[in-house]
């Protein structure tokens, strides 16, 4: 089952011209949580998703049954990946690893239709597999 956030702004975001997506990613851009201190001082290397044009780093955190996860991207060079990170960590964070899990596949396409930026989504695509490979990890550690 979709997340119920995620629902929420796909719908939005079909009612939506081009322009005002483009409104709505640089207000997601904006919502990124900031990096917390012991997670800025992890070694990258194992974190960073190597198929996104910009650097990105993605960071899980299991504890108590839910994940939170934390990225790390130059907000100013690459709003539009900050705000497609904004929004899936809102739908998913603080959540069981069901949650990611139930994320669509075709979530990049259905979210950034009619945008215009097609060179993104094998990034932003890639970024969901990440998200979902720690999910699944997580919810193996669960059995």
């Amino acid at each position: 089952m979709l997340p119920p956030a995620l629902s929420t702004v796909l719908d939005r975001f079909a009612r939506l011209s081009r322009e005002e997506k483009m409104q709505a990613l640089v207000s997601y851009a904006k919502k990124l949580e900031p990096l917390p201190p012991e997670i800025a001082a992890l070694d990258r290397a194992a974190f960073t998703v190597p198929e996104c044009q910009t650097r990105v780093d993605l960071f899980p955190q299991f504890h108590d049954g839910r994940l939170h996860f934390y990225a790390d991207v130059n907000v100013r060079q690459s709003p539009t990946v900050a705000a497609f990170l904004a929004i899936v960590f809102s739908a998913v964070n603080d959540q069981p690893p069901a949650a990611t899990l139930a994320i669509p596949d075709d979530i990049v396409p259905q979210l950034m239709q009619g945008i215009g930026l097609s060179a993104r989504e094998s990034g932003l695509t890639a970024m969901v597999r990440r998200l979902k490979r720690h999910a699944a990890d997580a919810h193996a550690t669960l059995s």
